[in-house]
């Protein structure tokens, strides 16, 4: 799994507070769980979603990249925070909401290992409990491979990403930072990033084995759809 550590020192810089993607989930929370108290954040990053669930949950996140809890830990000082792989975290609690946002759980490349989270996620909700998480289909990162690199200014720096192909219908997500430094000078900082995604039948099957309930939800249409790029899941426990 990719760990955020080279990239994380810019990511709020590059992607914003995501407030908007932050407010659609709390929504499916409160849709899927009204009672619930108690949420647990994937692949939790920066911080950028911890910090928006913590007016109306306790909160807490798991994450590899040090870097990124580091920041976490002063954007949301009220989470409690842990380092580990989020495939097979292990914590002494159960929480009512589990949730996985910004495809973090594209970044995990062999579906076996999919499965593998799925089951650790059913040992720490309480019954009853909810599992959100969202992907990146296999048309969006084949839609990235396809098209030329992206170039982003923030400040005096620059980001340059390229998604290509990887084995398997991977996709490896290059990422490169001109940190600017002084005058005319600027240093690169540089990271390869993978993302793999799977059939939306395949991770239903998958789900059914641990939740008795999987709804599937496209956020721009009514409906999912072959056309669909980005895809929610909410499961019930």
């Amino acid at each position: 799994m990719s760990s955020y550590d080279i990239f994380g020192k810019f990511y709020d810089a590059v992607m914003g507070d995501r407030a908007g993607a932050a407010e659609r989930l709390s929504s499916y929370i409160r849709n899927a769980s009204p009672r619930a108290k108690i949420v647990l954040e994937l692949g939790c990053g920066t911080g950028s979603v911890l910090k928006h669930l913590a007016s109306s949950y306790d909160v807490s996140g798991v994450d590899l990249s040090s870097r990124m809890l580091s920041i976490a830990a002063r954007k949301v000082p009220q989470a409690k925070l842990f380092r580990q792989d989020m495939v097979r975290f292990r914590l002494n609690k159960r929480f009512d909401v589990i949730c996985c946002v910004f495809d973090s759980i594209n970044h995990i490349l062999r579906f076996s290992d999919w499965k593998t989270l799925f089951s650790h996620v059913e040992r720490h909700l309480v019954d009853d409990g909810c599992f959100i998480f969202d992907i990146n289909t296999q048309r969006k990162l084949d839609r990235h491979i396809g098209e030329p690199a992206w170039v982003h200014s923030f400040g005096n720096n620059l980001l340059i990403m390229k998604v290509t192909p990887a084995p398997k219908r991977a996709s490896n997500w290059n990422i490169k930072v001109f940190e600017h430094v002084n005058g005319n000078r600027y240093l690169l900082h540089e990271e390869n990033i993978g993302e793999a995604s799977f059939t939306t039948r395949k991770i239903i099957n998958a789900l059914n084995v641990h939740f008795r309930h999987v709804n599937v939800i496209d956020p721009d249409r009514k409906r999912p759809s072959s056309q669909s790029e980005r895809l929610y899941f909410v499961c019930r426990r």
